[in-house]
């Protein structure tokens, strides 16, 4: 039970990391550092009552502003923008830790960053820039992302939202469904059809007449990540609203890059927090005399687990090498966010196998991690789309068309 905010009952985070190959030889101090305080604020913050907030499918919202304070809102963005001035590792290690925490709490923090900055900071008007940037690096404001629409999920180009000019404001009409944190959000960036039939990114804010956000409720996944809808009823917006710098889906795909890059390193935190978990408890759970671990059959799991949890930090660490140069293409971040989450459901399910019966409870992570990552499969584009994207760069022949 939840009460005054804080659980009754709360798990106790005895995470400790695990990197078979080394990897961490490959990062900077910075990345070092950056990571240790995320762990060290997930492990205060986040693993002692995200199963009671996931029971009751209740957003904990107080981690907002906590967020902010150990940078995880935009890392890699300029500092003067209110970013971290990081690079793209760091940004990818953050969300590592946080999905270890829980994926709606990466949630939170990548839509914050790499759907609400990230788009404002690249296709924003300077005064725009200014005016919102600042306010949600430091959490003052949270946003959300306005693409998916209740019957053009895969397909955003097929998009019904539109906007209409009158004088020095545009009127806008339409839905946009699956939107994680509009029910709290300050604004949303907004893809949206213009009289051209063309899309452009329009910041909305909250109490903009005709505009509301009303809460999605019955979720079996990402229960402690508030998700609502976007609803637009001839909602006047001046123009000086419009994301000046882009038309057409380049903007709103490549801020989908951005945030499916953190992805890609935030499943591996999630595969992680289960591996680690199973692990110990192979350790502890006495079966026939002896610990389940010494089990041929066991062992095959846990070897199997964390050979593919390696191969994903091998990705996600090349990955983030070339974004630091510029040369990480879309195709390879599918590829990336696609495997690694396919890989960390895999593990949950491994995991929870391995603590039997006590597996689906809360007192272990699996079975939260295993539906948390039913959604990520999905969400930023789904398992098989990733798969044709990746087919259509190998063959240079387009599936979708």
């Amino acid at each position: 039970m939840i009460q005054n905010g804080t659980p009754t009952t709360a798990r106790v985070d005895k995470f400790q990391h695990h990197d078979y190959y080394n990897i961490d030889e490959l990062l900077s101090e910075d990345h070092l550092l950056a990571r240790e305080a995320v762990r060290a604020w997930v492990k205060q913050e986040v693993s002692p009552i995200i199963e009671e907030y996931s029971e009751k499918a209740e957003c904990p919202t107080q981690l907002f502003k906590g967020l902010a304070e150990i940078g995880a809102y935009g890392p890699s963005l300029p500092a003067e923008y209110g970013g971290g001035g990081m690079d793209e590792i760091a940004y990818g290690v953050i969300m590592q830790e946080l999905e270890r925490g829980d994926s709606g709490v990466r949630s939170m923090a990548s839509v914050q960053g790499s759907l609400v900055m990230y788009p404002i900071y690249r296709f924003g008007s300077e005064e725009q820039k200014k005016k919102y940037l600042p306010k949600l690096g430091s959490g003052e404001f949270i946003g959300c992302f306005g693409l998916t629409e209740p019957d053009h999920g895969s397909n955003p180009g097929g998009m019904i939202t539109s906007f209409v000019e009158d004088g020095n404001d545009i009127i806008l009409n339409g839905a946009k469904l699956w939107i994680t944190n509009s029910p709290v959000a300050d604004l949303a960036v907004v893809w949206a059809k213009n009289p051209e039939g063309k899309i452009q990114g329009v910041i909305v804010e909250k109490g903009t007449p005709g505009f509301s956000a009303p809460e999605i409720h019955g979720k079996w996944s990402l229960r402690a990540s508030i998700t609502g809808e976007l609803i637009f009823e001839d909602v006047r917006v001046p123009k000086s609203n419009i994301l000046p710098n882009v038309v057409g889906l380049k903007g709103p795909l490549s801020c989908l890059s951005k945030a499916r890059y953190g992805i890609a390193w935030g499943a591996i935190g999630a595969a992680l927090d289960c591996y680690d978990s199973a692990l110990r408890y192979s350790k502890e759970r006495i079966q026939f005399d002896k610990p389940i671990g010494q089990f041929q059959l066991t062992q095959k799991k846990l070897a199997e687990m964390i050979t593919e949890i390696t191969k994903a930090q091998l990705m996600a660490w090349r990955l983030g090498s070339l974004a630091n140069k510029g040369k990480a293409s879309p195709a390879q971040i599918s590829m990336a966010k696609r495997n690694n989450v396919h890989m960390a459901l895999e593990v949950a399910r491994e995991a929870r196998q391995i603590h039997g019966g006590m597996g689906i409870t809360n007192e272990y992570p699996c079975m939260r991690h295993m539906m948390n990552l039913e959604t990520v499969l999905t969400y930023e584009g789904t398992h098989d789309v990733h798969l044709l994207i990746t087919g259509m760069d190998v063959t240079g022949l387009n599936a979708f068309k």
